[in-house]
């Protein structure tokens, strides 16, 4: 497969891929269930965080043989985020819909929690995603996707940041030069979270 970076009009397949992939997550699962169960808010959910990247041509994708994106990853550059102040609104708008009241008020903490524990002191690449389809698990082709990718930020000097929600997925960011630099618990069903780092290697 051939990594390319996604365009505006790949956001729903990529979109699909991350709703597909975040559905069972042990942090986001519980924290964006909606109380009948249903799922279709999933979708525009992360469909913000899909498109906030793909404005700084940062998200990077390999498609699948029937059109899906198989595999994708969504960074964000040194010095940005994640949203522009109208999606956040519109993400917040959203959430508040589709949660109860206290549980809205632990989605907030939530973000809260992933804002508190981000490093500021230098420069990075954030991996704010990683996601392979379900149709391809198995075939790490997520794993040769973040290779590709760090190899690249390792070129201009680089290091990278990602928070785990799956412990996992712990192993396979450490195969891939990450070190734990701490972690904390999610709100609802206190699962948790690593906090991890990389550096770029010497030469």
């Amino acid at each position: 497969m051939e990594t390319r970076i996604a365009e505006a009009a790949d956001a729903d397949a990529v979109t699909a891929t991350i709703a597909l992939a975040f559905r069972d997550d042990p942090v986001w699962g519980p924290a964006l269930s909606a109380p009948d169960g249903s799922t279709g808010h999933l979708e525009r959910f992360w469909r913000y965080f899909v498109e906030g990247a793909i404005a700084h041509r940062t998200v990077y994708v390999q498609d699948g043989p029937a059109g899906e994106a198989a595999t994708v990853a969504v960074w964000l550059p040194p010095g940005v985020d994640e949203l522009t102040s109208a999606q956040e609104a519109e993400v917040d708008a959203l959430m508040a819909r589709t949660l109860a009241p206290e549980r809205f008020a632990a989605y907030q903490l939530l973000w809260e929690r992933f804002d508190a524990s981000h490093p500021h002191s230098e420069p990075h690449m954030y991996l704010s995603l990683l996601a392979t389809h379900p149709d391809h698990r198995g075939q790490g082709i997520g794993q040769r996707l973040l290779a590709e990718n760090l190899a690249e930020f390792d070129a201009v000097g680089l290091p990278a940041y990602l928070e785990s929600t799956n412990p996992a997925n712990d192993h396979r960011y450490e195969r891939a030069g990450f070190r734990t630099l701490g972690g904390f618990r999610a709100v609802l069903d206190d699962a948790a979270v690593s906090t991890m780092w990389r550096d770029v290697p010497p030469t």
